[in-house]
């Protein structure tokens, strides 16, 4: 089991500040001496898991983005002033949500491709480290 933070979406597991603040960091870092700054550390299964969580997040907002835009379409019940008004300012409401929506969805789509990125890493490693054992006559 590696050291370091764990991933909990549901925070039922809490780390002590200082083992927090030791692996703060961008993303694919790498925690080996000499290798220059620090990153998070996840294993295989939790990066393939918040690929999956991100992904589902952005398809989430995506589905309110359908309801945003029925808001942004609204009409006034009738054509006197009253009505007319308050169906531009509802529609306004509905672009301003349907726009939040929108940078949401991307940027839960670009940490999920953060994600595909690390687990790339992650592939390429693992390939180096089996070719590097065969090279010296082990086996797995």
């Amino acid at each position: 089991m590696s050291e370091g933070p764990v991933y909990d979406p549901h925070g039922t597991r809490r780390a002590p500040l200082r083992s927090l603040t030791h692996h703060a960091g961008s993303y694919g870092g790498q925690e080996t001496p000499g290798a220059g700054g620090s990153g998070f550390q996840y294993d295989e299964a939790t990066l393939h898991e918040l690929v999956r969580e991100w992904s589902d997040l952005a398809n989430e907002f995506q589905d309110d983005r359908e309801q945003a835009r029925s808001i942004a379409t609204t009409h006034g019940p009738g054509l006197e002033y009253a009505s007319t008004g308050n169906a531009d300012r509802i529609r306004a409401s509905g672009d301003a949500l349907d726009s939040a929506l929108e940078q949401r969805v991307e940027y839960c789509r670009a940490m999920a491709a953060k994600f595909v990125t690390a687990l790339g890493k992650y592939a390429t490693a693992e390939e180096a480290q089996v070719t590097e054992i065969k090279q010296t006559g082990g086996t797995l």
